[in-house]
């Protein structure tokens, strides 16, 4: 018997297709225009969390930053080893909440990436993704959060995820707030959703 879907990955797989043309033909430059400034100078080691069809790790990886993509969903995966063949990034199946393929990487990351992907987690996978999150993160390295806000689309499993709640669950693993941005628009003009960022940073000095 095939293994159950990931529960966040719920109704990606049927439009895959539609999706994969759709998160190309996004700009990473200005979809991530606000928080560019925080950033490090590369190389730097990148993880993109739920890093889909591979624009942001493949723009990372362009600049010369060392780049982990962990993705869970196959479709995804595929087309995006496929679209990116020729960018320098290790590919990972695994997902939130625990990252079991991470488990070695204890303070391995100086960015670790989560767009569009915490809405997914409900609140006891929250609970277990955010110390693992912590552990992976080097000290003065920034992780950053896209939270989404509005309907969720037919056949998709999401939550509607505070800045707050975020910042708490974080600050309970010593991670401090930075940088926040509310009520950013759809980057699909999707009618309703609006979208706040987040970013967060493990004390000390980075390397």
């Amino acid at each position: 018997m095939a293994p159950a879907p990931i529960s966040g990955t719920q109704g990606y797989a049927a439009d895959a297709e539609r999706l994969i043309d759709l998160y190309e033909n996004i700009s990473f430059a200005e979809l991530h225009a606000d928080v560019a400034h925080l950033f490090p100078a590369a190389p730097a080691d990148i993880l993109d969390i739920g890093a889909g069809t591979g624009r942001d790790a493949a723009a990372f990886a362009a600049m010369g930053h060392r780049v982990v993509a962990a993705e869970p969903l196959q479709e995804f995966r595929l087309a995006a080893q496929g679209l990116h063949a020729d960018a320098a990034i290790e590919w990972i199946d695994n997902g939130l909440p625990r990252l079991e393929r991470l488990t070695d990487r204890a303070n391995a990351f100086d960015v670790v990436m989560l767009t569009a992907v915490w809405m997914h987690l409900p609140p006891e996978d929250r609970e277990i993704a955010m110390p693992r999150l912590a552990q992976l993160l080097r000290a003065g390295g920034v992780m950053l959060f896209s939270l989404r806000h509005g309907p969720v689309p037919a056949g998709r499993r999401m939550f509607d995820i505070s800045a707050n709640e975020t910042a708490a669950l974080a600050a309970r693993e010593g991670l401090v707030e930075i940088y926040r941005v509310e009520n950013r628009p759809s980057a699909f003009a999707a009618p309703g959703v609006t979208w706040t960022r987040l970013a967060l940073r493990k004390p000390g000095a980075a390397r």
